[in-house]
């Protein structure tokens, strides 16, 4: 403590002498010291790793055991890591990992922390950098229990604010997609911590091409019209809490989670510190949008993909000119749209009837997503949706989906995940079929009978839990998906990896 030297699990030469010298000191003989020194240097890295897994597994017990959300749900958490190279970074990303895979008791998936694995070249990307058996290791254990996400600091969006050795620079997601980064407020705090989403409103695309009848001109006209009518009431609702005082916060602002929030006192108003966050505009259903207007969706065809692209970049340039106005982080979000995917299309059958390709299903296709339905291989898929990431500064996720045990092929797992690097994209995820029996414990695919146990699907009223990502988050049986998620699901086709 003197000395102001410290262990390290690197080692630390200067302390380690220093060390010596008082073991020797204090047991009479060189050799001594020396012994006792590498004894404990030998043990005390395995003691120091089982604690750090212990602590991980903790962390991953208490998030799925916490009821402090809404008073009786656990945590909507999330988690980036990936780019610590340090000893101790190391060891805490190693673990957390191998806790995710052990899973919960009994063999449970876990359904919170989500996990997301940060993916940077020079660091864990290709073979030889320091992190990259911890990239493989996250392809593992999101090949067994759907977690990690992978985002990836590579993205031109993304590299753009990244400064190495500023850890706050690294991008991170939350949840299945919410993105906070560039600050046009104060341009020297374009970083990840101390910030985040105020409040997004999501604009019914599919809704706006109906009534537009196929007029492409009127459809850009109602457009902007409505992100007019969301902007001003973004900006009603910013007022609202801006108005609000530190005491109404907290925890956010008593104990200095937003920037700057430490030099406010106990009665001041939180709108400058409210001002580093952002407000979002959201979108739905681009697929049904194109169908409605030209009659084909972006996955079919090059035409209707420059379509789709002309109108996500109109909007894009919309809030980058609230930005620019107004001072603000006005950023656009592709709505996951957990519940507005199948309430904005009721409302739309109500009114209008059945539209074919547009409002004849349960849901309409989350933000700029190939519809779910849409027969494509992975890697065109990726393709189609990274140019999107590009232009949807709130946040963004793109999902293949695969079928059968991705355990069993690893290597075809990590090729996806690095075309997803390769494509551009900001953020993305591979979604497989995660079954358990929870009499048993198996973790696999399972048919109608466990292939450990043999018991049958509802034998004494117990079924096989089956677990799903609906939007970005997982769900323990399919259940507890809303009517539109569930026919979604039911709807979804799996990926092909063949290239062509």
């Amino acid at each position: 403590a003197v000395s102001g030297l410290k262990p390290q699990l690197g080692g630390n030469a200067e302390y380690e002498k220093l060390e010596l010298a008082k073991l020797t000191a204090l047991l009479g003989y060189e050799d001594n010291a020396r012994q006792a020194q590498a004894f404990a240097i030998k043990n005390t890295e395995g003691e120091t790793d089982h604690s750090t897994y212990q602590a991980m597994e903790a962390l991953i017990h208490n998030l799925n055991t916490m009821h402090s959300r809404a008073g009786a749900q656990t945590p909507f958490s999330s988690i980036n890591y990936g780019m610590d190279t340090t000893p101790e970074g190391r060891m805490v990303i190693k673990n957390v990992l191998l806790a995710t895979e052990a899973g919960l008791g009994h063999g449970e998936t876990p359904i919170f922390p989500i996990h997301i694995f940060r993916v940077k070249e020079g660091i864990n990307y290709n073979p030889g950098e320091p992190n990259y058996d911890l990239f493989q290791l996250a392809c593992r254990v999101s090949a067994k229990r759907l977690f990690p996400n992978f985002s990836f600091v590579d993205a031109p969006f993304n590299l753009q604010y990244y400064r190495e050795g500023h850890p706050e620079t690294e991008i991170a997601y939350m949840g299945c997609r919410t993105r906070v980064i560039g600050n046009v407020y104060d341009k020297t705090r374009q970083i990840t911590n101390g910030r985040g989403n105020l409040s997004f409103t999501s604009i019914n695309l599919p809704r706006l091409a109906i009534e537009s009848h196929g007029d492409e001109k009127l459809f850009f006209e109602k457009l902007d019209a409505m992100m007019n009518l969301v902007a001003k009431q973004l900006s009603d609702r910013f007022e609202i809490q801006a108005k609000k005082r530190v005491r109404n916060f907290p925890f956010l602002m008593g104990q200095g989670v937003w920037i700057d929030s430490e030099k406010l006192r106990f009665d001041d108003e939180v709108r400058e510190v409210l001002k580093h966050g952002t407000l979002s505009i959201g979108f739905i259903g681009l697929a049904e949008t194109l169908v409605a207007l030209y009659g084909h969706h972006h996955g079919e065809n090059a035409e209707m993909q420059q379509k789709g692209l002309d109108i996500i970049r109109h909007m894009r340039e919309f809030t980058d000119a609230m930005s620019e106005k107004t001072g603000m982080n006005y950023t656009l979000l592709a709505t996951p749209a957990e519940g507005l995917s199948g309430r904005f299309i009721r409302l739309d059958k109500k009114k209008y009837g059945l539209i074919p390709g547009v409002t004849d299903k349960e849901y309409y296709t989350n933000s700029f997503h190939v519809p779910v339905y849409y027969r494509i291989s992975a890697f065109d898929k990726i393709a189609k949706e990274a140019p999107y990431h590009a232009l949807t500064n709130a946040g963004h996720i793109s999902y293949v989906e695969l079928d059968g045990d991705t355990c069993e092929n690893l290597e075809a797992f990590e090729t996806i995940v690095r075309a997803m690097h390769d494509a551009g994209i900001g953020y993305g995820s591979i979604n497989h079929p995660v079954d358990r029996d929870p009499v048993c414990g198996y973790n696999g695919i399972i048919g109608e009978v466990c292939p450990q146990c043999h018991r049958h699907e509802g034998d004494n009223g117990v079924g096989f839990e089956r677990i799903r990502r609906i939007t970005g988050y997982l769900v323990g049986t399919l259940d507890r998906f809303n009517n539109a998620k569930r026919a979604e699901e039911h709807d979804r086709v799996k990926h092909g990896i063949r290239r062509d």
